[in-house]
């Protein structure tokens, strides 16, 4: 029979929050800002990791035989920061993405233990809770950040933090659901019975397809579904 599982860890950015790709757009317009031109494509690609080394990674790419300072990362991530706090305390197109709160609302009325975790850092986190009302949910049972974790996506430790906050020992009874390729990688990193991407955020079901996976849908409205019929 497989696990029942116990615990969901969800992506926050194109997984739970709808907000029109601003991730992308902040982070080049932060590293526009600095003197350095990416396209969305190449943004696409850091996307889900910690976004220091997300800036790290870009800056190499576009001069690989100079590592950039580690003052030059920090101050584009500061930028990164303002611009993304701005952004969603402010910008109307902030939201919970279709369903959100409603699949939250099943798996916990189903005994399922319910995460969010993210290649944001605390402050942006936050901000985000406090915009979408979950700051003081009972639908949430822990978030865990980027900067409260050694490493970031697509390694397990977010995950593993996640279990850590909830009690969830058994990664076999864990669910990872996000719209990247490191969501999807972290969670088979971690062991996850069920690793699921979800296509309708930054990345399609072609993108997404390539990368480990148990399943991938178009919308959160179907995730309740398959956690519930793992252990049966």
């Amino acid at each position: 029979m497989n696990p029942t599982i116990q615990l969901v860890v969800l992506d926050m950015a194109g997984t739970t929050v709808r907000d029109d790709d601003a991730v992308n757009s902040c982070l080049r317009a932060a590293l526009s800002a600095a003197g350095v031109v990416v396209a969305r494509d190449e943004v696409n690609t850091v996307m889900g990791i910690p976004k220091p080394l997300a800036i790290a990674t870009l800056l190499r790419a576009k001069t690989p035989s100079a590592p950039p300072p580690a003052a030059r990362i920090n101050a584009i991530h500061d930028d990164f920061l303002v611009r993304m706090i701005r952004f969603y305390e402010t910008d109307p197109r902030v939201g919970e993405m279709p369903g959100a709160t409603e699949t939250f609302r099943r798996l916990k009325q189903a005994g399922v233990k319910v995460a969010l975790d993210t290649g944001f850092s605390r402050p942006i986190v936050n901000v985000i809770l406090d915009r979408l009302a979950w700051s003081q949910s009972d639908l949430l049972d822990a978030t865990v950040t980027s900067d409260e974790v050694p490493r970031g996506r697509p390694h397990p430790d977010l995950l593993f933090e996640a279990m850590h906050r909830t009690g969830v020992t058994d990664a076999q009874a864990v669910a990872k659901v996000g719209d990247t390729p490191s969501d999807l990688q972290e969670g088979r990193a971690a062991g996850c019975w069920l690793v699921i991407g979800v296509t309708n955020g930054t990345h399609t079901h072609a993108q997404l397809a390539p990368h480990p996976h148990t399943h991938l849908i178009a919308s959160l409205a179907e995730l309740p579904g398959i956690v519930l019929a793992a252990g049966h």
